[in-house]
């Protein structure tokens, strides 16, 4: 698996990281056991990853212990990351009651994350969301005053607009931005992308394949269980799914040149923008890691890439990419 580094950082990692959420919380229960998903863990590694990403939500909790588990046997060779920033439900339950990036709380969840993934630090701790309570100054010198402590390595950033990154990154240099990037969800290279070549920092794309719809494995007459948080996104009607189609079968075409799978040429498009992009995406499956992992040895031509971006060009989405609640997190 080829390295890369995020950013201006000496952060580096596995071309493609491995997105841990799905294996415990948002699809639809029930989720995979968890000695299977340890298995799928180290598997992962075995293939050459590095760069492990999960968090206290999910689960809550549960996926933080699932990671820890799995990567305590080779915690030296790999790069963990997770996050902070709720309230979480006292009873456990999944959820949350709201954004919480006060500097205490800031540093309670991060000995907790601690102990969950069984290591003395976190190599990458993100703001999982923008708490408009909380001056971004602050929350930069909470994860200094950590990174100054030897519990947390790199500082990161998720779904921020540009003044929060520029505010951050002035307190502490911010390694990595973790931000939705796809061929179906474009808008960072307007501003963000512009940005983080600036200021030298790493974007981790996350949702690569679009929630699983960039596969090609669903279409609009695909059943989501009611509990699957995707049944609820405007982009997952299945309206908006036939509407979409467009973009699947573009990947479909440049894939069957290829020899691959729209889901490689989706990852693979990712990988040919920048360098510094390392896209994390998730599976409970073996075969669909390997389907992954494999994108990195794809090669785009320029003419390639000139085929794929003149015509997903001309695409117009149906759906917005999240409820109105949910896009009232993201900081704009």
């Amino acid at each position: 698996m080829q390295k890369r580094k995020l950013g201006k950082s000496n952060l580096e990692v596995s071309a493609l990281g491995l997105g841990c959420m799905g294996m415990s919380f948002s699809y639809a229960p029930p989720f995979p056991e968890p000695k299977e998903m340890v298995t799928l863990i180290r598997a992962a590694v075995n293939r050459g990853v590095t760069f492990f990403d999960t968090a206290e939500v999910y689960g809550p909790f549960t996926n933080e212990s699932l990671v820890g588990e799995a990567l305590e046997p080779v915690r030296d060779k790999v790069v963990i990351a997770t996050k902070f920033g709720f309230n979480l439900n006292p009873d456990g339950s999944p959820g949350w009651q709201g954004l919480n990036s006060r500097p205490e709380h800031i540093k309670q969840v991060a000995d907790a994350s601690l102990k969950r993934l069984r290591t003395d630090y976190i190599d990458l701790f993100y703001q999982h969301r923008v708490d408009p309570e909380v001056p971004i100054e602050e929350v930069a010198g909470a994860v200094k005053d950590l990174i100054e402590a030897g519990k947390v390595r790199h500082f990161g950033l998720s779904e921020a607009g540009i003044a929060t990154i520029r505010r951050a990154h002035a307190v502490q240099p911010v390694t990595a931005l973790q931000n939705e990037y796809s061929l179906w969800w474009r808008k960072p290279e307007e501003s963000i992308l512009p940005l983080l070549e600036e200021l030298g920092i790493g974007l981790v794309a996350f949702s690569p394949l679009g929630r699983g719809f960039l596969t090609g494995k669903m279409d609009d007459k695909t059943k989501l269980a009611s509990n699957d948080s995707r049944s609820g996104l405007p982009r997952f009607t299945p309206e908006a799914r036939k509407a979409n189609q467009v973009v699947v079968d573009l990947l479909s075409v440049i894939a069957k040149k290829k020899n691959a799978t729209p889901a490689q040429i989706a990852l693979a498009w990712l990988l040919a923008q920048k360098p510094w992009i390392v896209p994390i995406p998730g599976t409970t499956k073996l075969t669909r890691l390997e389907e992954n992992l494999g994108a990195a040895a794809i090669e785009l031509s320029a003419g390639d890439l000139a085929e794929i971006d003149s015509a997903a060009s001309k695409i117009v989405f149906e759906g917005a990419r999240y409820t109105e609640p949910l896009e009232k997190l993201t900081d704009r």
